[in-house]
């Protein structure tokens, strides 16, 4: 039998706490029936699922309801890519790996029914954290800060080092406390301990392997990383950052697979692919297999390889649906501010991008272009992560504008992602529908919510509307992206998308926040239609002698015509294109005398020249 939310009905924001049915009362009640402190069976549970159920859906991990209780499913076999070949299986036999059968048996419920019953599931995770607590003390003892050794081994690390991770956050959550609404309407309540100590020294008795230092991954020392290649024939190498390229990009990907299996497939030289790290579903362990000063070959756009860092995640864009868990949006936060410092990379959604930001090359591609991380990645969630300290004043600058929003200024979107629930198509193998909370929001023809969906001329030559199929991307606007005001109608916002007006529902500007700070660009005095490239090579002139010219692909089913305006990066960037060394040359950087500006044209970024622009 499900969980009853009792009077916490969903869409309330402030229902009571403990309230008879709610989940701080069957924490309570799976605490008390174990013996575990409700503080540590809490802590435990935000650090690995924020207290979400998730209705049931398994994380990237494998981890299901609000202890993150594991059953990966050995010899199943997803493909890498649409199209290509199957990666390893996902999963192993691993006890770790299946933590969900184990509490299952220690309860005595049915496997499944753990994985959709939350008091249930609460049940189980206190079982095991009493079994470890015995295995360590022989006794259930009442202070939270007794259980550091269960808690480090509720992590099912192997390592010393990621399982006292894992215990440090959960100890960091009781000590500062927390409070958050989940996604129902139930706020949950962990008050502050703050004389809570932890007993560290128990991390010993789990005889983990000592985690070895290693020097040769570009890593924080906050992560479990290591250094395994790349096939040297899936990326170049490059001297970038010494020889004037800058690193203006981190693209985040997933895998649509496992991380071994996506360690593996950047080492197989058939595969022509790779990227500079790939990270673990439960955050736990990085591979470098790319050296940030050479080229990965990861975004399906050499320009935007050539100015990137790529970061692949385990776990799927669609599949299942699954969602990422707490420990991999806080690794690939770690590794994404690591790496933004270190290359001077602005913390917003113009520069820390997903490979669904990146249009390709060649028109004739667009319709292949991948969307990953796809609808599921909590930008908001993620972005607040790298920049807390400014996340309340810029909210404070525009959330909620509502009649506020003007024409012609530029605006974030910045639709709240447990209440934007959107519906769409997902054809694998066979169509289905699905709504659930998502990071974008559609753009209409009208304001309205029957209107069609704006057509997007590189997936649609004929110029019928986009549809609501997962992959049909062009009348999508992604969390964090910008965009300049064209309209507005009521609950409705019209903004400059794609060459055309496009309507978005955004009541009371709830979805939309005000970006005052924005480079907006528009077609300079005379010049009818700004010209849309995906690159900004220089021109065929520039390259010398024996050095062949990189084509600058015009994407002229696609318009910014005068009356039009757009939201650039900090910065022009200028021309430039690369060569590897060869055994009778040196690397060559070709650079040009052009500028260009990089936009959000619609979901995907594009670049004009400036000599068209101001």
């Amino acid at each position: 039998m499900a969980l009853i939310w009792g009077c916490a009905a969903a869409g309330n924001a402030h229902p009571a706490d403990a309230t008879p049915g709610g989940f701080e009362w069957a924490a309570e009640q799976a605490a008390a029936e174990f013996g575990v402190p409700k503080d540590v069976l809490l802590g435990v549970s935000y650090e690995s699922s924020w207290w979400e159920g998730h209705h049931g859906r398994p994380s990237t991990k494998g981890g299901y309801g609000p202890m993150h209780l594991t059953d990966t499913t050995s010899g199943k076999t997803y493909p890498h890519r649409p199209g290509e070949g199957p990666v390893d299986a996902t999963g192993t036999d691993d006890p770790s790996e299946h933590t969900l059968q184990a509490a299952a048996e220690m309860i005595g419920v049915a496997p499944q029914t753990l994985k959709r019953d939350e008091l249930q599931n609460l049940r189980g995770g206190a079982a095991l954290l009493a079994s470890y607590q015995r295995q360590i003390t022989r006794e259930l003892p009442p202070d939270p800060g007794g259980w550091y050794g269960a808690v480090a081994r509720y992590s099912q690390a192997a390592d010393t080092a990621t399982a006292g991770r894992f215990a440090d956050g959960v100890f960091a959550v009781i000590r500062s406390g927390k409070q958050r609404v989940r996604e129902d309407g139930q706020r949950v309540s962990l008050p502050k301990r703050a004389s809570v100590r932890p007993a560290t020294a128990q991390l010993a008795s789990l005889r983990l392997r000592t985690s070895a230092a290693a020097a040769a991954p570009e890593c924080p020392i906050e992560l479990n990383c290591r250094f395994a290649a790349a096939a040297a024939s899936n990326y170049q190498v490059s001297s970038r950052k010494a020889n004037g390229l800058d690193v203006d990009f981190i693209v985040i990907h997933d895998l649509e697979g496992t991380y071994d299996g996506g360690v593996s497939w950047f080492q197989d030289p058939a595969s022509g692919v790779s990227a500079h790290y790939v990270l673990k579903a439960d955050g736990s362990e990085a591979t470098q297999m790319v050296a940030t000063k050479d080229i990965a070959f990861h975004a399906g756009n050499y320009w935007v390889n050539l100015h990137g860092v790529g970061i692949e995640l385990e776990g799927y864009a669609a599949q299942g649906p699954t969602w990422f868990t707490p420990a991999q949006y806080k690794a690939t936060a770690t590794l994404v501010l690591y790496l933004a410092r270190r290359f001077d990379v602005p913390l917003d959604r113009k520069h820390i991008i997903g490979h669904d930001n990146v249009l390709p090359t060649r028109p004739a591609r667009a319709p292949d272009a991948h969307w990953d991380p796809g609808p599921y990645w909590d930008w908001e969630k993620f972005m607040a992560l790298l920049d807390a300290d400014h996340r309340r004043e810029r909210e404070a600058e525009g959330r909620g504008t509502g009649g506020n929003i003007g024409i012609g200024q530029a605006v974030t979107i910045a639709p709240t992602y447990g209440k934007n629930a959107q519906t769409v198509m997902v054809c694998a193998p066979t169509c289905r529908t699905r709504t659930q909370p998502s990071n974008f929001l559609y753009v209409r023809t009208e304001p309205r919510d029957d209107a069609p969906l704006v057509p997007d001329l590189a997936l649609h030559p004929d110029g019928s509307a986009s549809t609501d199929r997962i992959d049909d991307w062009g009348a999508t606007a992604v969390w964090g992206q910008e965009f300049v005001v064209a309209d507005v109608r009521g609950d409705w916002t019209a903004i400059w998308f794609g060459g055309r007006k496009g309507w978005i529902h955004n009541p009371a500007g709830a979805n939309t926040r005000l970006a005052p700070n924005a480079r907006i660009i528009r077609p300079a005095s005379g010049t009818p239609s700004v010209s849309v490239y995906t690159t900004a090579y220089p021109r065929a002139s520039e390259y010398p002698k024996g050095v062949p010219a990189s084509e600058q692909t015009r994407f002229t089913m696609y318009a910014f015509p005068q009356g039009q305006a757009y939201v650039a990066a900090r910065a022009p960037v200028r021309a430039d294109d690369f060569f590897p060394a060869t055994p009778t040359r040196p690397e060559v950087v070709v650079t040009g005398d052009q500028k260009y500006e990089v936009i959000q044209y619609n979901r995907r970024l594009a670049t004009v020249n400036t000599a068209e622009t101001r």
